[in-house]
């Protein structure tokens, strides 16, 4: 069961890290954290199965910083930029 949770959690996060990177928007950009999301609670589940208690903070503290990714591209609402003084 280790093996196939450690090859998903790579895998996925491969997925994740091309579909943040490609840079295609909001929404795929927000997918890709909800991607790199699943891949953190796979790294979580395997590490404590195989009890590499490192490896499992580490990506509590990644899924923490990924769900505020998903937050923030996804349900943020975005907001216009304020005009620069002088601009018109």
């Amino acid at each position: 069961m280790t093996d196939f949770l450690n090859w998903f959690a790579s895998l996925t996060c491969i997925a994740a890290a091309l579909l943040v990177s490609i840079n295609a928007g909001r929404k795929i950009s927000g997918f890709g954290f909800i991607v790199f999301s699943i891949s953190s609670a796979a790294w979580i589940a395997a590490a404590t199965m195989e009890g590499e208690s490192p490896l499992a903070i580490q990506n509590m503290v990644l899924l923490g910083i990924n769900l505020f990714g998903v937050y923030r591209y996804l349900w943020h609402p975005v907001r216009s930029r304020p005009e620069a003084p002088g601009r018109a």
